[in-house]
């Protein structure tokens, strides 16, 4: 009996805990019906937010597409750059008919005009690095538009120094202008001149007597391949006693320059055409003017693989200074009418130039100027001058040059008496 109550009182507490447990389970099944009811709702929500994302970025990258794009100017873009070189040059010369002094420019570079006629013959050995050329150029973006700069200077000339003790020699201003929208504005290579036909040389300037070559300040637009320019008017003059100089500046016209270039796989060609006042102010109020027209040709032209021909023809009437480093002046005096009368002068020069495949080259060249002296001027005047040179270059390291190099040339004066010099140079060149 005993044992009975107690397994009915057994299956009794079983059966509690049992309705228990079933109500609890039933309970826990509903809370997690409940919850993944609401995390797919949250998932639905999530997606649609995520579509609405996805589409309206969509519709930015194709605004961003369409919008035109504006130029930003970037600090990046300004920069200053200094270059230059070192240029050591030892110039053995003998000059058949005088010779110059110490510190004259003569003894650094050929002046055509100044070969000496007449006197005893000189030899001279010259140590310089007064060649030696510093620049510096600025770039800057100044809302949007280019602007750059240049200024350069080296020591030739300089009036400041001698050999006696220190060598020292002040700069002189080569060139310095600005550049902007197609305009330079300031001191440069001459827009009659074309400067990459000038020859490669291991002294200062070769070939010289036939060569357009000035540097001054101007204002000059280029558009395409199409040049023109205002440049300075000074001009140089032969007094009514038909001999020596005057340095005129009393130009109301700038010297008027127009130029086209051609340029291809050739290389390149310029036709420079330029009209000039020459003006003297007599004093008292009066002046005496005239006005004259040249051109000129020039150009590097690529022969073979590597080689090029470099050529100067220039010519008409009042080229005075821009050529031959003014051997002969712009115009002269009449001294029967008074007038001004414009003095017609020819010349160039051809030089060739041929690389070798270890990177050394020779260049040689001829250049003459032939000068129409009026009958009226004296005997002395230059007729004409000529020179030829021939020199080997290469490079022992990067960016460093030596060179040897050898140099005749003559003058000639209405007379018919003449004067020629020799001179051989050894050069080293650093450029940095």
């Amino acid at each position: 009996m005993k044992n009975r109550i107690k397994t009915a009182l057994l299956i009794g507490t079983a059966l509690c805990f049992a309705g228990t447990a079933t109500a609890q389970n039933s309970s826990v099944e509903v809370r997690l019906s409940a919850m993944e009811a609401e995390i797919a709702a949250l998932r639905a929500e999530l997606a649609a937010e995520r579509s609405q994302t996805d589409h309206k970025l969509i519709e930015l990258k194709t605004a961003v597409r369409q919008a035109p794009m504006k130029a930003v100017p970037s600090r990046s873009e300004d920069s200053v750059t200094i270059g230059g070189f070192i240029d050591f040059d030892a110039h053995v010369t003998d000059f058949s008919d005088g010779g110059f002094g110490a510190n004259s420019i003569v003894r650094d570079f050929y002046i055509p005009g100044a070969t000496p006629i007449g006197g005893a013959g000189t030899n001279t050995t010259d140590f310089t690095a007064q060649a030696s050329r510093l620049w510096i150029d600025a770039k800057k973006n100044v809302n949007g538009t280019p602007v750059s700069a240049r200024i350069e200077m080296d020591f030739l000339g300089s009036a400041q120094g001698n050999q006696r003790v220190s060598n020292s020699y002040s700069p002189r201003l080569r060139r310095a202008y600005v550049d902007f929208n197609g305009w330079r504005i300031g001191q440069e290579w001459s827009t009659f001149q074309n400067t990459s036909a000038i020859p490669e040389s291991a002294s200062f300037l070769a070939l010289s007597d036939g060569m357009v070559f000035i540097r001054q300040p101007q204002i000059r637009y280029t558009s395409g391949n199409f040049q023109v320019a205002l440049e300075n008017g000074n001009a140089t003059i032969t007094p009514a006693s038909g001999s020596g100089r005057i340095e005129a500046d009393g130009n109301i016209i700038p010297d008027i320059i127009g130029r086209y270039n051609f340029k291809g796989d050739f290389g390149n060609v310029s036709l420079s055409a330029m009209g000039r006042q020459l003006r003297l102010e007599s004093g008292g109020g009066s002046d005496i003017s005239t006005f004259a027209i040249s051109g000129n040709i020039a150009g590097r032209v690529k022969v073979g693989h590597n080689d090029d021909i470099r050529f100067t023809l220039a010519g008409g009437e009042g080229l005075g200074r821009y050529i031959g480093l003014n051997t002969a002046n712009g115009a002269a005096i009449n001294p029967v009418t008074g007038d001004l009368e414009a003095i017609p002068s020819y010349g160039g020069y051809v030089a060739y130039r041929h690389p070798f495949e270890n990177g050394s080259r020779i260049n040689f060249g001829v250049s003459a100027l032939f000068v129409d002296n009026h009958d009226f001027m004296a005997l002395t005047s230059t007729k004409e001058v000529k020179s030829a040179f021939a020199a080997y270059l290469f490079n022992i390291a990067p960016k460093v040059t030596l060179g040897g190099e050898i140099m005749y040339g003559n003058r000639e004066n209405e007379s018919g008496v003449n004067g020629d010099f020799t001179r051989f140079t050894f050069s080293t060149k650093y450029g940095f």
